[in-house]
């Protein structure tokens, strides 16, 4: 199936050479490619141009999520590889991807197993702890921790991120406003939410020079774009369940912030979801409206594990206690989610027309 393979860009010339190279590789004939740049500074327009890659400049640097949305309408392909500008796809890894369209018509989106330089894992899949945390799954883990055959994931990594353009549309992609960080979370989620299935291919492989980094500025995103996922695709009765938790959570973020060197961007990005209320609330009521699963299902999408390379050991306390009230927030919406089956059963036998029920 056609691929539509696109990449954005923001002070990437020094890797474009080595990103054409990988691509011409593994592209079909009818495969498209275009960049999508967000106002470098560095000429990587220019170099593309150089290279023969196709690109189309936004104007201003409008962010990962936007800058998908105009590669998206700018092509035409039924399958979107969206690819990170220093990912490179292996031999063989394209045609694998494109094998998944026919092979799991039941995955709405998916992606390879993403791989670091040095073989170990990237992402096989991303979790999403039901704080609203996510993170790549087996990150920094032997190539040999990967599966042998496909399987569903929480959400799919935006590092190289298949998806079928009739969802795409359906669901009108990522949300821009997201800017950067967090918008494959959210995608992921959201199709879940509405019945949709999302996983990895790990027999397909992208290598990715990747390195976490801890600055301010994404920490302001990571945090203000958690709660936005939270507030508009949890459901009602799962979001006042976790409401305990999530309060707890936010002192200790903000005792971490402190003690880490970045309450400053903590505290930016509470406010910044505070003041955005009003939006969150008309999200919520659309993203709400498509949802096609109930509360348990979507509990079941996330996680009561903190098993992340990137969150500081926890004391082992706290780590079963939050992982047992998760368990026990499951457990009570899979009851409430069957009582009012129950009811209906029990309300259709008593009357059913029968003498004795009259």
């Amino acid at each position: 199936m056609k691929l539509a393979v696109v990449v954005v860009t923001y002070n990437c010339a020094a890797g474009l050479a080595e990103l054409a190279d990988s691509l011409s590789g593994v592209l079909d004939g009818d495969d498209e490619v275009l960049l999508v740049d967000n106002a470098s500074s560095d000429g990587t327009a220019r170099s593309a141009r150089a290279l023969g890659l196709p690109i189309v400049e936004a104007g201003s640097n409008r962010g990962f999520a936007a800058g998908c949305r105009i590669g998206a309408d700018a092509t035409s392909a039924p399958l979107l590889l969206f690819l990170n500008p220093d990912a490179r796809p292996q031999p063989g890894s394209l045609e694998r991807l494109r094998a998944v369209a026919d092979e799991r018509p039941d995955w709405a989106a998916w992606q390879p197993a993403v791989m670091l330089p040095d073989g170990r894992i990237n992402s096989a899949g991303g979790v999403v702890h039901y704080l609203g945390l996510s993170w790549a799954g087996r990150c920094e883990q032997p190539a040999s921790e990967l599966a042998d055959a496909p399987y569903d994931v929480p959400f799919a990594s935006g590092a190289a991120l298949v998806i079928r353009r009739e969802v795409w549309i359906e669901l009108d992609g990522f949300d821009d406003s997201y800017f950067l960080y967090g918008e494959d979370c959210e995608l992921g989620l959201r199709l879940w939410l509405t019945g949709h299935r999302v996983g990895v291919e790990p027999r397909a492989r992208v290598i990715h020079d990747y390195v976490f980094d801890k600055g301010s500025r994404k920490w302001f995103l990571l945090e203000r774009n958690r709660w936005r996922t939270v507030v508009a695709l949890y459901p009602a009765r799962l979001l006042a369940l976790l409401a305990p938790a999530l309060l707890v959570a936010e002192l200790g973020l903000l005792v971490v912030a402190a003690r880490d060197g970045w309450l400053t961007a903590k505290l930016r990005a509470d406010l910044a979801a505070t003041l955005g209320v009003r939006r969150a609330a008309r999200r919520r009521a659309a993203v709400q409206a498509q949802r096609r699963i109930d509360d348990a299902a979507f509990a079941a999408v996330l996680s009561g594990s903190l098993d992340s390379p990137y969150l500081r050991r926890l004391p082992r306390a706290l780590i079963h206690a939050q992982a047992w009230y998760f368990a026990a927030v499951r457990l009570l919406v899979r009851l409430l989610a069957a009582a009012p089956v129950r009811i209906a059963r029990s309300a259709g036998e008593g009357s059913s027309g029968r003498p004795e029920d009259q």
